[in-house]
């Protein structure tokens, strides 16, 4: 199921970490001193991201994270009816998550935790490439439980992160309910590490549950097997009715009943920071589809 602009209601639900977005430029050798694998996300603790924080060299920016909350939080931007399912701690970093949730016209569905709020360091370098270490704290103590039929209430669009892997009866749950909401159900593969570690869990999820799957060039590698675009696009488009390869700064693919587009990058500038470019990527395109616009604008207005 791929339309879902076919219903009356027109809200996007996203599922994931809520997460602070902590922002920093620093250089390739930086990276390598504290062990980063560029472009990946790897999990850590909290006393990791408190350490690397003494070591950087400007004033980090903080900002509201993770993926399908900066997805969201797109939507809203664009003036689309959006929520956001997640928990974060009752402390500073959770506040800040709600008010950009509200400023930017998301309802916030936030459950909370005595563990404090997940933070992810996300390390950019002169490349624009970002490279994240991400504590999950509160985020890793969603349940299955929370995941109840009113949060997927009216739902056109269910959009989940891949991230949310880590907590398995969390996603097997919110996709269940997702379907008994008759919403579409959009997966963001997320992190080449994250479909190394589990394809076949991911490979049974999306054979069973996703409408619109989502990936990047490493992740489609990762999935897929293959590095060369075309083919990378055919085998994502035989594993979902509607799939997507985001090739960066070369703009995009779109691939649904046998029927690829090429979907051309907007602007000329040189990136400066990726942070959550495949997000805002989500955001568009999803806010197309649910406003039943043509495919090839959908991919226009992600990139």
């Amino acid at each position: 199921m791929v339309e879902p602009a076919v219903k009356e209601e027109k809200r996007i639900v996203g599922i994931g970490s809520a997460l602070v977005d902590i922002l920093s430029h620093e250089s390739d050798e930086f990276l390598q001193t504290i062990g980063g694998a560029k472009g990946a996300m790897t999990l850590v603790d909290s006393e990791f991201i408190d350490q690397t924080l003494e070591q950087i060299t400007g004033q980090p920016a903080l900002v509201p994270g993770g993926s399908a909350c900066n997805t969201i939080i797109g939507i809203g931007k664009l003036g689309g009816v959006a929520r956001f399912i997640g928990k974060c701690g009752e402390d500073a970093y959770g506040d800040l998550i709600r008010t950009e949730l509200e400023k930017n016209q998301v309802e916030p569905m936030l459950f909370t935790s005595p563990l404090p709020t997940g933070k992810v360091l996300s390390i950019i370098t002169p490349d624009a490439q970002r490279t994240m270490f991400t504590f999950l704290g509160a985020a890793s103590e969603t349940a299955p439980a929370e995941m109840t039929p009113s949060a997927f209430d009216q739902a056109a669009i269910v959009h989940i992160e891949g991230y949310l892997i880590h907590n398995k009866a969390v996603l097997r749950t919110a996709l269940a309910q997702a379907k008994k909401a008759n919403a579409t159900v959009s997966l963001d593969l997320a992190s080449y590490t994250i479909v190394e570690e589990n394809k076949g869990f991911l490979e049974e999820i999306v054979a069973d549950a996703v409408d619109i799957l989502i990936a990047n060039e490493d992740e489609a590698r990762a999935f897929t097997g293959h590095t060369d675009e075309a083919r990378a696009i055919k085998a994502l488009s035989e594993k979902a009715p509607l799939a997507v390869l985001k090739i960066g700064k070369r703009g995009s693919y779109i691939s649904r009943d046998g029927e690829t587009l090429k979907i051309e990058p907007m602007g000329t500038g040189d990136a400066v920071d990726t942070t959550g470019a495949g997000d805002l990527w989500a955001s568009g395109f999803l806010f197309g589809m649910v406003n039943g616009y043509p495919l090839e604008q959908c991919g226009n207005l992600g990139s």
